[in-house]
């Protein structure tokens, strides 16, 4: 199974969608942007996402992670300082599946079907989006 989330620039997932584990994430992403987004952030597998007939009549912004293998060969400052960049802004929803996987035990699944497992993984996404918002509602 492959969940794929949508984030908010908070660090909150606002969609998800799950799959079977031999599709790609690029085959749902198209409906995990909603009409609001300007930009996005994305790493390395989503590599040609922006060329997809779905995703490219939308004018967004696209900051794809380079490909390990061709950020060795160019070394070059400004592309190390872009790729810190795009990774640091990735790993706010990171930290989303850091509660998902490590504080609820979600990092391995057992198959019980995809719309078992799916529901889940909404309750687990909202328990987190619940635990990393707690700073903002307490303020």
């Amino acid at each position: 199974m492959t969940a794929t989330t949508g984030s908010t620039s908070l660090g909150l997932i606002h969609s998800i969608e799950t799959t079977p584990a031999s599709e790609h994430d690029l085959n749902v992403a198209d409906k995990l942007l909603h009409e609001e987004e300007k930009r996005v952030w994305a790493d390395a597998g989503y590599t040609g996402s922006e060329n997809r007939k779905a995703l490219s009549s939308r004018n967004l912004d696209w900051h794809i992670a380079m490909r390990p293998g061709k950020r060795k060969q160019l070394k070059f400052a400004d592309i190390e300082r872009a790729e810190t960049t795009k990774a640091s802004v990735r790993a706010k929803i990171e930290h989303a599946f850091f509660y998902i996987k490590r504080m609820f035990g979600y990092s391995k699944t057992r198959y019980r079907g995809l719309a078992k497992n799916t529901s889940r993984l909404y309750v687990l996404a909202g328990l987190s989006n619940l635990l990393r918002s707690q700073k903002y509602l307490l303020a």
